[in-house]
């Protein structure tokens, strides 16, 4: 394995010359990620391995939840096999890879996040003075010095208590009496604070953490993320939908200015709550990989199995937002945009509770809601009353349009299919800059 730090300025040369044949190479190298066709199915089935061009995960163990009427969270750990980045790597290098260990990073890390969403030069500059809130349940005890091995390896600036930059709570607001610790919510945690890190280096991160994974207690997280002066939400967990989600929606969701993201679901297609809420932005998952046009990257739906892919759908309750135009679906409709989550295509995450210490590549739709959120973060603090889950279908033509791919099986073809414009799985496509995320 190279000494070189996948995002020092010398790879990033490297990404930069690839040769037509290096190319050629990475394509083969990259090809084999599932796109089969699945039915529907309940978050609790994450929990199951998969593979996908080799490479193995598994869910964390919030991914099943862990008492009755608790949420599942959307993340899943790589545990074996060679990722899209490693492989890239060693078609560019020359060098035959190598397979990951805790002791360097085996998947994308910030430059890659930044260049893939046309974001290098928002990045460098934007978001100083802007709170990012991610919202989790437990504790995580090492949050902020796993957070503080990420930024320094990838040269990102110092995010702490002691310089203001980072806070963690509880839903009550105490820094003190925080929840019961818990290593699967740990992970989660570490995964939620990295990607806000990467996409948005200068934004000050609040870390809200809830007594328990239900609707009641993370909602609470969410008010108290907001009232203590955050603009930008992420929320990376869901469950299946029902009646009281309605309520929901006024209790938790509804703040006017405030840009809320949701993941969508791993797994595969079949709406979930509180993805499917009117107010917030739901964030479906791609795999990303390298290619040799234009954008450098290219991306299609995330499908893995009968049991695993991005979430979508048309809500069974909810509401359809006014600024929703598509005419399948007379409720709100999953999703809005959507960003890398396939493991296989997987991003770098620094834990070390509950896990030997290290890094670790991650996926799932936990990595893109707060990809989103931090995207929101970039393009500025929302107007007062808006309701940023609106800003992309105002302003399509600064996104990536994702044409190819299905999660699942699906009357309405573009409830689980993608296509040219508006679909489920992908919504209205990935970031290309910050001019989608800004009313």
């Amino acid at each position: 394995m190279r000494t070189t730090p996948p995002d020092s300025p010398s790879t990033r040369r490297r990404w930069r010359r690839i040769t037509s044949a290096a190319t050629t190479t990475a394509a083969l190298l990259l090809a084999g990620f599932g796109t089969a066709a699945h039915a529907s199915a309940t978050p609790e089935a994450t929990t199951v391995k998969a593979t996908s061009s080799k490479v193995t995960w598994t869910a964390t163990p919030c991914a099943t939840p862990k008492k009755k009427g608790e949420l599942a969270c959307h993340s899943l750990r790589v545990t074996g096999g060679l990722t899209a980045f490693q492989k890239h790597e060693a078609a560019v290098d020359g060098i035959t890879p190598k397979a990951a260990d805790a002791s360097t990073p085996s998947g994308y890390g910030p430059s890659d996040l930044q260049s893939a969403y046309g974001l290098t030069s928002a990045a460098a500059s934007r978001g100083s003075g802007e709170t990012l809130a991610i919202v989790d349940a437990y504790d995580d005890p090492n949050a902020e010095a796993d957070l503080a091995k990420y930024r320094s390896y990838y040269g990102l600036p110092s995010c702490t208590t002691s310089n203001g930059c980072f806070k963690k709570v509880s839903q009550t607001g105490s820094t003190t009496a925080l929840p019961p610790a818990d290593s699967g919510w740990a992970e989660e945690i570490s995964l939620d604070l990295d990607m806000a890190s990467a996409v948005c280096p200068q934004c000050h991160i609040l870390l809200v953490e809830a007594k328990s994974a239900t609707m009641g207690n993370l909602g609470t997280a969410v008010n108290r993320a907001v009232a203590l002066g955050a603009t930008f939400v992420s929320n990376s967990y869901g469950g299946s939908e029902s009646s009281a989600d309605t309520s929901y929606d006024s209790s938790y969701f509804n703040h006017p200015g405030v840009a809320i993201t949701v993941s969508a679901g791993d797994s595969g297609y079949g709406a979930e709550y509180p993805a499917a809420s009117r107010y917030v932005t739901s964030v479906g998952g791609t795999a990303l990989s390298p290619s040799s046009t234009t954008r450098g990257w290219t991306e299609t739906v995330w499908n893995t199995s009968s049991t695993e892919g991005t979430g979508s759908g048309c809500s069974a309750y909810d509401t359809k937002p006014s600024w929703q135009t598509d005419t399948g679906c007379s409720k709100r409709m999953i999703a809005d945009v959507s960003a890398v989550a396939d493991p296989a295509t997987g991003v770098s995450v620094y834990d070390s509770y509950g896990v030997t210490a290290g890094w670790y590549t991650f996926g799932g739709t936990s990595a893109s809601a707060p990809i989103i959120a931090a995207v929101y973060a970039l393009a500025g603090t929302p107007s007062s009353g808006s309701y940023p889950a609106a800003f992309p279908y105002a302003n399509t033509s600064a996104l990536n349009d994702v044409t190819s791919g299905s999660n699942g099986t699906c009357t309405t073809s573009y409830f689980c299919t993608a296509r040219s414009g508006y679909d489920g799985p992908t919504g209205l496509g990935t970031p290309e800059g910050v001019g989608a995320f800004t009313g």
